[in-house]
């Protein structure tokens, strides 16, 4: 499981929403190990975006090329994606909405040329 963000000190997040965010976002392992390796601009926009989802859910229609992705051997079912960064190289996060609770993950965070959706 990874670990809860709530608790990160994001950009665009107030600290009721840390205390009471209406979505419970999580980074999966790999993601975590990914993010770790992004250049500091890069993190910062994918707090931003994790404060947004927690804040409103995971449709993220002001977030650059956001669009749901289809079920695919690497893209779980009830996903979705965005650019954090344009340009070379372009950045993505793509997360995954649970079907039954108000929760996400956030599978991928990297470069576009090594996304899941990619075929």
């Amino acid at each position: 499981m990874g670990i809860q963000l709530s608790h990160w000190n994001g950009i665009r997040m107030t600290e009721p929403e840390k205390e009471n965010p209406e979505w419970e976002v999580t980074l999966s392992t790999s993601a975590t190990k990914m993010e770790k390796k992004m250049p500091v601009k890069i993190r910062d926009l994918l707090v931003a975006l994790i404060g947004d989802i927690e804040e409103i859910g995971p449709i993220q229609n002001d977030w650059p090329n956001y669009s749901k992705l289809e079920k695919t051997k690497r893209v779980p079912e009830n996903s979705f994606h965005c650019h954090l960064k344009k340009g070379r190289p372009t950045y993505v996060a793509c997360w995954q909405k649970s079907k039954i609770e108000k929760k996400i993950e956030v599978f991928y965070v990297g470069t576009h040329e090594n996304a899941p959706y990619k075929k």
